[in-house]
């Protein structure tokens, strides 16, 4: 097969003046390894994880309060500890002083859709972390105690965020646009003390009140002591505290606990920082539980070695507080990036508008998701007008991004701008295939397994192949692996979810094609293969043809072989662009697939639908419509609340 095309190839006077340069002369001057390039440190960190994360910690000098007794006394997975003995505070590497982090640089923009923005200093930072430390002892949090918050992509939310984790407290957080159930779902498993809220929300040109949901969720959370409210609206719209005891507001709260002193407790390494959660598109959300240390040195790695980022750089990513980009983006202050915060729809007004705040702010590296760019390819959005020159590295995460979305930030940006397509997940909290600051970018690829990250294909028997589609696997373990499930005491629940299918080794659920250049293909969930005739493929490669029609608008495709008695169909569903028909774009669809993917492949029907259901944090539900066409109980396949549009379900209902 011939190699595909180069859309980006590093500058060697930037590779040379890179941190992943640093990091390699570091390690040869203290005579830990002698490697010369991204594919030998590579080989040496899956190799000898101990030496590569213990030679990382030190490198970037983690500031432990306790030593650790040792990096990897045991490899084996399920169950490894990383660093025993050791303890220290995720928040004092995030407000640490150090380049970039003088009280009067620059820690954090903000800007919400409606032209609302907002700068901190680091200095500013420090000082309103401690404040809110203050507040939050005074209504009762503990070490171990949880702070949940409904909560924008917002400066205060990251304040709250902070002080929480200063205190070995424990955070979890979920976007204001979530339903009233969907949010108790996930904290009442928690059992918070406090619970952070705004009063409301602005998106798409329109504001959102919510706090008669948030009294339904008070409602359902016992152990509650304290809410505070942020009166993010105009002059906090709508608020008031007269009549709901218990509830304080964040201005009142941080002006009365002023000047007070930034500490940070002490916690193993181990020890909770946050809880992500799972889909539960299938039942209740699972609570993901992430380490203090584990994401410390994680992403000191990835913001550092692999977005080269630093205190030059304004690191952005559009993301929620619902998704596990908003703790990445949060983690740039570790190499003392600038963090900048975008609340509000990415396409308001116009298409450009996200864009635009990032020319306007100089934004060094813009994250994305790829069905950001595929609907700015689709709009046919040029770029020429803006100035976009500060941007160096352009991010794209959440689903594979398509060769066609590939080709349009090439030809937007050129070849100086790197296209860092990063896949990962939030059982990790990290990417674990993407960027390399050394390593070229091929045209509908991911670079390089990231270093520490012992990526695989395995095929049905176990077996690592090149060039073959399989399960993507980890065979080593990685700090940043859950430290548990919450409420999952023996384990069991975790065990299941990663370890059930290949012992001793992580099955993430991708399929994946490791090539023979070192780079990767993600082909979208292995749960929701195509497998037509005995030839596998995944739902990604079929999206990227279907959706590149300008015809339609979005689309779902389900392969029901092996869920009924029958041969099972392979079903498409399309959402058309206004003013479209069926008639006029089926046969092009068909034409298309037939000569793109193969034979096997085309539809033996295209079904046309108002909406594709879809999670709360934007993901096609491919699985639970699966199910639901095998004749599964619907309220045993998929939970509604889990949904952002569970009207969406119903013309599957009427298919069963």
């Amino acid at each position: 097969m011939a190699e595909p095309e180069i859309v980006w190839t590093p500058d060697n006077q930037q590779v040379a003046t890179s941190q992943i340069a640093r990091f390699r002369d570091w390690l040869r001057s203290r005579d830990i390894v002698d490697v010369h390039n991204y594919d030998d440190l590579w080989r040496w960190s899956v190799t000898e994880p101990a030496a590569f994360w213990g030679a990382l910690a030190e490198h970037f000098e983690v500031a432990f309060h306790t030593p650790p007794d040792d990096v990897l006394p045991d490899r084996t997975m399920p169950g490894t500890r990383w660093f025993p003995g050791a303890t220290l505070n995720y928040a004092e590497h995030a407000l640490r002083p150090g380049p970039g982090k003088d009280d009067t640089d620059l820690a954090v923009i903000f800007r919400r859709e409606d032209g609302r923005t907002q700068q901190l200093t680091y200095g500013q930072l420090r000082s309103q972390v401690a404040a809110a430390r203050a507040a939050l002892i005074e209504l009762g949090v503990r070490r171990g105690d949880r702070v949940v918050a409904v909560a924008p992509n917002s400066p205060e939310t990251l304040v709250a965020f902070l002080a929480t984790a200063s205190l070995g407290a424990v955070w979890a957080s979920c976007s204001p646009d979530f339903g009233a159930r969907a949010i108790a779902d996930r904290f009442a498993q928690l059992d918070p003390t406090v619970l952070v809220t705004i009063d409301g929300y602005v998106y798409n040109g329109r504001s959102y009140q919510i706090l008669d949901a948030i009294a339904e969720v008070e409602s359902q959370l016992s152990t509650l002591r304290a809410t505070v409210v942020v009166p993010y609206l105009a002059a906090g719209a709508g608020f008031t505290t007269g009549t709901h005891s218990g509830r304080h507001t964040w201005t009142d709260l941080l002006e009365a606990h002023a000047g007070a002193a930034l500490e940070f407790d002490a916690v193993p390494f181990d020890h909770p920082l946050w809880v992500l959660y799972s889909s539960g598109t299938t039942g209740l959300p699972k609570g993901i539980v992430h380490g203090h240390g584990g994401i410390v040195v994680e992403h000191l790695k990835g913001m550092a070695l692999h977005f080269d980022a630093g205190p030059a750089d304004r690191f952005f990513w559009y993301t929620t507080t619902g998704w596990m980009m908003w703790n990445f983006v949060v983690s740039g202050l570790l190499v003392g990036s600038t963090v900048v915060l975008f609340d509000g729809s990415p396409a308001h007004p116009s298409m450009p508008a996200l864009w635009q705040f990032a020319a306007e702010q100089q934004v060094t590296i813009f994250g994305t998701s790829a069905p950001f760019v595929q609907a700015c390819l689709k709009d046919g959005l040029s770029l020429d007008h803006l100035d976009l020159g500060s941007v160096r590295v352009v991010g794209s995460t959440g689903s594979p991004l398509s060769v066609d979305g590939f080709r349009w930030l090439a030809a937007s940006f050129g070849p100086r701008v790197q296209i860092a397509s990063f896949s990962g997940g939030t059982d990790l909290c990290t990417g674990f295939i993407g960027p390399a600051p050394d390593v070229p970018v091929w045209l509908g690829e991911l670079s390089r397994p990231s270093l520490g990250a012992a990526v695989a294909a395995f095929d049905e028997s176990g077996r690592p192949v090149v060039e073959q589609v399989g399960e993507l696997v980890l065979t080593e373990p990685m700090p940043s692996m859950p430290v548990a499930f919450w409420n999952d005491d023996d384990g069991s629940r975790l065990r299941d979810a990663y370890f059930g299918e290949y012992p001793g080794v992580w099955r993430h659920g991708d399929w994946i094609t490791m090539t023979s250049r070192g780079s990767a293909v993600i082909h979208g969930r292995s749960d929701s293969t195509l497998n037509r005739g005995g030839v596998r493929m995944g739902t990604a490669e079929f999206y990227r043809v279907v959706e590149a029609h300008p015809g339609v608008a979005d689309s779902l495709v389900i392969d029901t072989s092996g869920t009924r008695v029958d041969d099972g169909e392979l079903l498409c569903f399309l959402v058309l662009a206004p003013d479209t028909e069926l008639a006029s774009v089926e046969p092009e669809l068909r034409a298309a697939l037939r000569q793109e993917l193969s034979p096997r492949h085309v539809p033996d029907r295209f079904i046309v639908v108002n909406d594709v259901p879809r999670t709360l944090n934007g993901k096609k539900c491919e699985v639970p419509v699966k199910r639901i066409l095998a004749g599964m109980d619907p309220d045993r396949a998929v939970s509604r609340e889990a949904l952002r549009n569970p009207a969406a379900l119903e013309p599957f209902l009427a298919l069963r």
